[in-house]
C-alpha cells in the first residue's frame, strides 16, 4: 500500500481493508481513524465511513472512504458482492451462524453431492429471503437482534435478492464450501439456513469471507494492524 499524506486523506480516499475475524466493522474503521489522527495529525472529526457492514465472525473486504469519497458510500454499498464460506449441515442455530449455540439437529445420511448440486439451482436468480432475527435491521425502532436477545416474537418481512452465481467448491460432509455472487441486502447466513431446509435437513454458516465488492478485491486489501504499521510515526 502506498503511503498517503494528510492532505490526500482529507481530500478523499478509498481504502481496502481486510477485516480480521472477531473484529466488528466499527472497530476496523476506528483503528484506521485513530491511526490517521495519531500519526498524520488529522482532525478528530474528519470524514470517514465504511461501505457495508461485515459481521464479527466474517472476514474480508471492508471498503473505507475518507473526505469527499464518503459521498460514494451508498453507491459502493449497492454494488454486487462476492463471498466464500462454509455451510455446515445437520444442525441449526438461532443466529444461523456460530454466534449462538446449536438449538436443533437433523439427519444428513440422505445428503449426496448430486442432491447438493440439484438443490443449489433453486438459489440462483431472484429469490425471496427472510433476514436473520439476529441482524441489525430495525423493526419498531429497535434492531432485530435486540428483540431476539429478549426472546421477543417479531414478524420479519421477506425481501427480494439476486444471486447471480452460486458455486459449490468442496463437499466434505457435514461441511460444504461455496462461492456466491449476490446483490446488496443478501444475508449469507439466511442462505445457509434456507439451503439446509431445502436439503430436508438443517444448516448454519460456519465460515464467511467477503472477497469482492464491485471491482474491488480483497487481494488488494490490507489488515488494520498492517495499516497501522505503515503509518506509525518513525521513532
Amino acid at each position: 500500500m502506498e503511503k498517503l499524506t494528510k492532505e490526500q486523506f482529507l481530500e478523499g480516499q478509498i481504502l481496502l481493508i481486510d477485516k480480521p475475524l472477531t473484529w466488528s466493522s466499527f472497530q476496523a474503521v476506528n483503528k484506521i481513524k485513530y491511526t490517521l489522527i495519531k500519526n498524520l495529525d488529522l482532525p478528530k472529526r474528519f470524514k470517514i465511513g465504511h461501505a457495508g457492514t461485515l459481521d464479527p465472525l466474517a472476514t474480508g473486504l471492508l471498503i473505507i472512504c475518507t473526505g469527499k469519497f464518503t459521498k460514494r458510500l451508498s453507491e459502493l454499498q449497492g454494488q454486487i458482492k462476492e463471498y466464500t464460506g462454509t455451510i455446515t449441515v445437520g444442525a441449526t442455530t438461532p443466529s444461523y451462524d456460530l454466534e449462538t449455540e446449536i438449538n436443533e439437529t437433523f439427519p444428513t445420511t440422505h445428503i449426496t453431492a448430486e442432491l447438493i448440486e440439484q438443490i443449489k439451482k433453486q438459489f440462483i436468480g431472484t429469490i425471496e429471503q427472510f433476514p436473520p432475527i439476529f441482524s441489525a435491521i430495525k423493526k419498531d425502532g429497535k434492531r432485530l437482534y435486540e428483540h431476539a436477545r429478549k426472546g421477543e416474537e417479531i414478524e420479519i418481512q421477506s425481501r427480494k435478492i439476486e444471486i447471480s452465481e452460486f458455486e459449490i467448491t468442496r463437499i466434505e460432509l457435514p461441511e460444504i464450501d461455496f462461492r456466491v455472487v449476490c446483490s446488496k441486502g443478501t444475508y449469507i447466513r439466511s442462505l445457509a439456513y434456507d439451503f439446509g431446509k431445502a436439503l430436508k435437513s438443517g444448516a448454519h454458516l460456519t465460515a464467511l469471507r467477503r472477497t469482492k465488492i464491485g471491482n474491488f478485491s480483497v487481494d488488494n486489501a490490507v489488515e488494520p494492524l498492517d495499516f497501522e504499521k505503515i503509518y506509525k510515526l518513525d521513532l
